[in-house]
Formats: C-alpha cells, structure tokens, sequence
C-alpha cells in the first residue's frame, strides 16, 4: 500500500523529528564511546538505537516517551558496562574479545585462523586491500576485537608495541 492516512504521515514527521532530537541529544550526553565499535557488545548496542529509532518512527504501537526510554536505558547500559569493563578485569574478559594474531612472519597461524573462522584466501585479500602485493612483506595480520583486519609490515612487526596485547603464539611484542 502506497499511502494509508495523512495522520500516519504527520506522525511519522513528528514523532520521527522528535525522536531522532531525543536520541541525538541522549548520544551527546553520553560521549564519544557510546558509538564507537570497538567490540561485539557496541556494535550491539549500535544496532538497537537504529532498531529502537526505527520502532518509534513507524509503529503507532510504541508512543514516543517509551521510545526515549528505551534510547536511554540502552546508552545507559553501554555507558555502565564501558565504565565497569575500565575498572574490571573480568568484565572487560567477558564484554571483550583480545585481539589475534593470524598471520605472522611468513607463516600462516593455522590454529588461530581455524579458531576465528578466517581462511588463507581472506588473509590473503586483507594484505592486497591493504596494499601488499607480496604477502612476504607483510609482518603480521592481526584480526581486531571489531572484527577488522590490520596488516602491519615486516619491517614495523617484528618488536611493534601495538602487538603487545594481541593473542599468538607467544608473547610477540
């Protein structure tokens, strides 16, 4: 259907204005991280404020109050995990990933890849995206807690500092 009532076209402009004003001022309040992906659980959080925005915007269902209630306890729960995983161990382990390393010096870590679900060819085409047409040249391939790759070059691998957090075999940095 095409078109259903000049209300339900007023409602969305309204509501829609309203709600995208409450969320950006929520997000404001709440600092740069609230959207950062840097693991799983933003990327989570990410998604639900679109879900959540897309919800009030269209379903006549949810009344706009409960819509910035939702936007709130969601940025609220991200800012409280966040906060928490700054100050916790344990639960910066369970809200995080560590980063892996899949590819290093010549060798393709053949455990790590089989644990992250990552093939060779994909490695492969990290290093050509990344601008290594000589996989030789490449010092390592690190698979980060969002998800992305990272290539770094021989010549910065071998005693690289970024490496010292990164899971392989070994301590590499």
């Amino acid at each position: 259907m095409f078109f259903e009532s000049w209300g339900g076209l007023g409602r969305v402009l309204v509501v829609g204005a309203l709600a995208y004003i409450a969320l950006v001022v929520l997000l404001r309040i709440s600092g740069k991280r609230t959207l950062s992906k840097l693991n799983a659980f933003d990327l989570v959080v990410t998604v639900a404020l679109g879900s959540t925005l897309a919800t009030v915007l269209l379903s006549k269902d949810v009344p706009l109050l409960e819509g910035i209630l939702a936007f709130g306890l969601l940025i609220s729960a991200q800012y409280i995990i966040t906060a928490l995983s700054v100050r916790s161990a344990a639960v910066r382990r369970f809200v995080k990933s560590e980063p892996r390393l899949l590819y290093h010096n010549g060798r393709m870590l053949d455990d790590a890849l089989r644990k992250e679900r990552v093939t060779e060819n994909e490695i492969l085409a990290v290093a050509r995206a990344s601008g290594y047409a000589d996989l030789a040249k490449v010092g390592a391939v690190i698979l980060e807690t969002d998800g992305s790759f990272d290539v770094i070059g021989q010549a910065e691998a071998p005693e690289s500092p970024t490496l010292k957090d990164v899971q392989g075999p070994g301590k590499i940095g």
